[in-house]
């Protein structure tokens, strides 16, 4: 028996969903225009979103329908529009873009498309899925109870992160916001992590791989990588195919960890697509599909009703503003911030976070009251110590002149060695919050 027959002998329906869209004639439109980054397309008939093939001197490409635009369709290629020219024949594929998702995933890197950057084997025991999807609904959404440790003393004590939360993590460039991510990646509970490289240098994503994030981080990590010198579909693309590929594992009732590196990039690349589609620009540039498109991405992370995704999204703020208008758009739909500080990267003080200007909104759903106490009057010392340094340093203060002063002029050093820990060594939540405690309570060396 033929295998596109049933067992009566008629033709399957995929067979015959086969037969008729060979036998269905093909529309071609043709390239009018090619400005910048974009192309323009007439004669074809075809909504937002929908993929076009386009002929080059140099092979076929594929386009994405980003706009309509006085009865053309103005496209943006996912690869170069070297070779493209002016009346150029363009077909619709008919499909919209999948990308794998699945356990086979564990262990390989990915492009912004999803294809096998890493010279592995094809993935073909993967399903294959459309890169939309939506936010767990509001009211089925588990509540964040329980603390996801991720091996950093400061974040797991002072900020502590909870299953299903969204942190973003704020700094300028070159405070260790990568090197930070790698530790969250190795030192995690959560059994999966997905990492998304968005709009890296090509330099460092191979030193990441090996030197930052290891062996041991990628076995149980997928990693979607897009670099600095690919199209804005592209790197937008990665964003979403890295989403979708942590909303697989979630909705199999794993607790996954997304990290991102970064959100900013993401923003950079939305705003090349909208100013290249026609948007007006706005607040510095950035067109407004930038700040409706944020939570789009932002919000499919969360809790679901079984699983969870934990998203941390490294944010790249301007000239060390948290007032830049993405840090800020950030801020006001993540669950908490932990803040990178310069002044603390380039006196050596690894991580570098900024205690005091750094939050966990989850904080007293996810801590018991000790914890809480603890953790509450770390940060009082920390903000004494800050508001008197100048006075201490100058030789101004007089010992005893405030109690919280003297005492956190007492525990500085052991509060500082708290703060500060190697890249490569990962400390337990339970370790961290003991260590804390005895810290507070005055019993350390």
């Amino acid at each position: 028996m033929s295998a596109t027959a049933t067992v009566d002998g008629s033709m399957s329906s995929a067979a015959l969903d086969g037969v008729l869209a060979a036998a269905r004639p093909r529309i071609y439109g043709k390239v009018v225009r090619v400005v910048g980054l974009e192309l323009e397309i007439a004669g074809l008939d075809a909504a937002i979103g929908s993929a076009i093939e386009v002929p080059t001197a140099r092979g076929a490409i594929t386009a994405e329908v980003v706009a309509v635009r006085d009865g053309t369709l103005v496209c943006l290629p996912y690869g170069e529009l070297a070779g493209v020219q002016a009346g150029a024949r363009c077909a619709l594929t008919g499909s919209r873009t999948t990308v794998p998702v699945g356990n086979g995933l564990l262990g390989r890197v990915l492009d912004g498309l999803g294809r096998p950057l890493d010279g592995g084997p094809p993935l073909t025991d993967c399903e294959r899925v459309t890169v939309d999807g939506s936010a767990p609904h509001p009211l089925r959404r588990t509540p964040i109870r329980q603390q996801l440790p991720l091996g950093v003393r400061a974040v797991d004590t002072l900020m502590p992160v909870g299953r299903g939360q969204r942190v973003g993590v704020f700094a300028g460039s070159g405070v260790g916001k990568s090197s930070l991510l790698s530790m969250f990646a190795r030192g995690t509970a959560a059994p999966v992590t997905v990492l998304a490289l968005i709009g890296e240098r090509g330099r460092e994503v191979r030193e990441f791989l090996d030197g930052d994030l290891g062996p041991e981080g990628l076995a149980r990590s997928v990693v979607v990588v897009s670099t600095s010198d690919e199209p804005a579909l592209v790197r937008l693309r990665a964003a979403f195919t890295a989403t979708r590929i942590a909303e697989w594992f979630r909705d199999q009732g794993t607790d996954v960890l997304l990290l991102m590196d970064s959100l900013t990039r993401f923003a950079m690349a939305q705003r090349e697509v909208g100013l290249a589609a026609g948007e007006p620009p706005a607040t510095r540039g950035y067109p407004p599909s930038v700040f409706s498109l944020l939570p789009k991405l932002l919000e499919r992370a969360g809790a679901g009703e079984r699983g969870s995704i934990t998203g941390l999204y490294t944010v790249l703020i301007e000239g060390d503003d948290l007032m830049d208008p993405i840090g800020d758009a950030a801020r006001s739909i993540l669950d908490g911030h932990v803040v990178l500080s310069r002044r603390l990267a380039t006196a050596g003080h690894f991580p570098s976070i900024d205690v005091l200007e750094s939050i966990s909104r989850v904080a007293p759903a996810i801590t018991d009251t000790g914890q809480r106490l603890v953790a509450t009057e770390f940060r009082r010392l920390l903000a004494a110590h800050r508001d008197a340094r100048d006075l201490v340093e100058i030789g101004a203060y007089v010992a005893g002149t405030n109690p919280l002063v003297d005492r956190a002029i007492a525990l500085h050093e052991p509060m500082d060695s708290f703060l500060r820990q190697d890249m490569h060594d990962l400390t337990a939540a339970d370790a961290a919050w003991a260590q804390l405690a005895a810290l507070i309570s005055g019993n350390v060396s």
